[in-house]
C-alpha cells in the first residue's frame, strides 16, 4: 500500500512538471530532417489516419511538395483506422491521392510483397503507438523493417510520443507465445516510442538472420518519458480516449476470456462484465457500431464493473492491474473454461493463468515479471533517444 501511494505522488510531481503535451513537436513536422534524403527518391509511407502533421495528413503534405509518394502500406484497422480489431482490410487506392494503398492486415503473412519492396527506395514510418507488445502498429513496422533489410532499402521513421511512455511493466515474452499479437522479446508495457523500438530491434539484431535495417529516426522534440502526451487523435476505433488507453494494459485479457471488455459500447476496454455476472448492479449491452461490428456477447445483457469514475493517477499508480481479470474468474466460477489459449499469447507467459487458478493477489503475481522490467530497462537504455 505504501509502495503504491509512494509510486503515486511521484507520477503526480512528474506529470506536474511536464505538462500534457508540452510544446512537443514530432518527428513528422520536422521536415528540414528528413526531406533531402527523399529527394529524387520513390517513397513508401507507413502510416494510417494518425498521421497528422498539423491539420493535414503526411502523404498530403508530402504529395503538395512534390515528394513521389509511390505507396502506401496500412495497418491493423486500415489506412483510415475503422476497420474492427483483426478484421482483415484488402489493399485499396487512396482517393485523395490516387496512390496505392497496400494493406499489411489482409489475412497473409502481414509482410509486403516483393513487386511493393520493388517499388520504392526510402520508406517513410508515420504512426500513433500506444506502446503495448500486443498492439499491432509495431509487428507491422519490424515486418516491413525486415523485408527493407532485405531488399536495401531505407527506413526512416518519423518519431512520435508514447502516451503509456513513463513506465515498463508486465512480463518479457516467452518466444514460444510469439503471435500476431507478441512479436518482439519484450515486456506487455515496453515504455517505448516506436523510433526507440526501430534502434533496438536493430541493436539486438532481432530481425530475420540477424539483419541489419539501414534505419534513420527522426526525434520528436520537447519530449521525455515523462512527458504526458494526450493523443490527439484516437490510435484505433475501441481505444477512444486516454482513459482506454491507460487502462488497456490491464483490460486487454478480457479478449481471452468470455467476458467483455465493453467493445460495442461507449466505454471500450473501461468496463467489463458477463450475462452471468453476479452481485454488480452496474449493466452494459454491447450493440453493433463501426469499428465493432461483431462484438463478443452482442445484444446480451451484461454485468459488470465500470472503471470510468477512475482518475488518470489512479489507474497510473497500479500500472497493469490484474485484480479486473481475478475478480471475473472468480465470479463466474467457471475453472479452465474461462481462459483461452489466447489469454498467453497475450500476456506472454504460462505461469499468471497457473497463479489466478491457485488463488493468488495480483501483487503476488506481478512480483514474478519484477526482474523482467529490471533487465528490459538495462537492456533497452542504449537506444533511447528521450530522457527517462
Amino acid at each position: 500500500m505504501k509502495k503504491s501511494i509512494l509510486f503515486l505522488c511521484l507520477i503526480c510531481c512528474v506529470f506536474s512538471i511536464y505538462p500534457a503535451n508540452r510544446s512537443v513537436i514530432v518527428g513528422a513536422e520536422r521536415t528540414g530532417e528528413y526531406y533531402r534524403a527523399l529527394t529524387g527518391k520513390r517513397v513508401a509511407v507507413f502510416s494510417n489516419h494518425t498521421g497528422m502533421v498539423g491539420d493535414r495528413h503526411l502523404v498530403d503534405m508530402l504529395v503538395a511538395d512534390g515528394i513521389d509518394v509511390v505507396t502506401i502500406f496500412s495497418p491493423e484497422h486500415g489506412f483510415r483506422g475503422d476497420a474492427d480489431a483483426g478484421e482483415h482490410v484488402a489493399g485499396s487506392v487512396d482517393p485523395q491521392t490516387g496512390i496505392k494503398i497496400s494493406s499489411l492486415y489482409d489475412g497473409k503473412s502481414g509482410r509486403p510483397s516483393d513487386e511493393s519492396m520493388r517499388s520504392f527506395d526510402v520508406l517513410l514510418v508515420d504512426i500513433q503507438d500506444v506502446g503495448l507488445r500486443y498492439y499491432t502498429y509495431y509487428i507491422s513496422m519490424v515486418k516491413l523493417m525486415d523485408a527493407c533489410a532485405e531488399f536495401g532499402r531505407k527506413v526512416i521513421v518519423l518519431d512520435r510520443p508514447n502516451p503509456n511512455g513513463h513506465y515498463i511493466d508486465g512480463p518479457i515474452l516467452d518466444m514460444k507465445y510469439k503471435s500476431g499479437v507478441g512479436w518482439l522479446p519484450i515486456p506487455v508495457v515496453h515504455g517505448m516510442t516506436l523510433g526507440e523500438l526501430a534502434r533496438m530491434v536493430n541493436g539486438e539484431h532481432w530481425l530475420s538472420e540477424g539483419r541489419v535495417c539501414d534505419l534513420t529516426v527522426v526525434p520528436c522534440l520537447n519530449y521525455t518519458h515523462q512527458t504526458r502526451y494526450v493523443l490527439p487523435i484516437p490510435p484505433s476505433p475501441n481505444l477512444p480516449n486516454m482513459r482506454s488507453i491507460y487502462l488497456y494494459p490491464s483490460i486487454c485479457y478480457f479478449e481471452a476470456t468470455p467476458v467483455s471488455l465493453g467493445r460495442g459500447t461507449d466505454w471500450p476496454f473501461q468496463v467489463y462484465g458477463h450475462p452471468n455476472m453476479i452481485g454488480y448492479t452496474f449493466s452494459f449491452t454491447p450493440r453493433s457500431v463501426p469499428g465493432a461490428k461483431n462484438p463478443p456477447l452482442l445484444n446480451k445483457k451484461c454485468y459488470g464493473v465500470d472503471l470510468t469514475h477512475l482518475t488518470d493517477e489512479e489507474i497510473w499508480a497500479k500500472g497493469i492491474n490484474l485484480e479486473y481479470v481475478i475478480d471475473a474468474y472468480r465470479n463466474l466460477n467457471l475453472g479452465d473454461h474461462f481462459f483461452r489459449p489466447f489469454f498467453e499469447k497475450l500476456i506472454g507467459v504460462d505461469y499468471v493463468r497457473k497463479m489466478i487458478k491457485e488463488g493468488k493477489s495480483a501483487d503476488e503475481i506481478k512480483a514474478m515479471w519484477r526482474g523482467d522490467v529490471e533487465k528490459f530497462r538495462e537492456q533497452r537504455r542504449p537506444y533511447l533517444l528521450y530522457a527517462e
